[in-house]
């Protein structure tokens, strides 16, 4: 499967407290994927961060990336929680594993991984899989 830039819409997002338009990919397409009942691939999962260096580790790993949008990422969410201060969460929806085994060879994600490693303990966790369903579609 050869992937290929695929054009942006903007628009304001839901609870934006600044209303500033963010790209993503064509609704069109992320419709047709998350509604189509068309299986994705997950990645959950934790990224151990040295102590006091998770708010860097954020950062990095939210910085608005349109290749991202491009590579075929439906979703890509990042999370932390008081109860573990040294760790971050990150969950990926992705149309497929290849998509997201593609984006590993992106400029921009290979130069985010560089400026996080320094930062991460080397504790990973998470899972990986297909994903054949949801209470939010039929």
């Amino acid at each position: 499967m050869r992937l290929q830039r695929l054009g942006c819409s903007t628009f304001p997002e839901r609870g934006d407290k600044h209303n500033e338009p963010r790209c993503y990919p064509p609704l069109d397409l992320r419709r047709r994927v998350l509604l189509s009942g068309a299986m994705t691939f997950a990645n959950v999962g934790t990224l151990g961060v040295k102590p006091g260096h998770r708010d860097e580790v954020v950062a990095i790993l939210t910085r608005r990336s349109t290749d991202l949008d491009g590579a075929g990422c439906l979703s890509y969410e990042v999370g932390v929680s008081d109860e573990h201060p040294d760790t971050v969460f990150v969950s990926e929806l992705w149309v497929s594993a290849e998509a997201h085994q593609l984006s590993l060879q992106l400029a921009s994600v290979q130069t985010a991984i560089k400026e996080a490693m320094p930062l991460l303990s080397g504790e990973m966790g998470g899972n990986r899989f297909e994903v054949v369903g949801s209470p939010l579609r039929s």
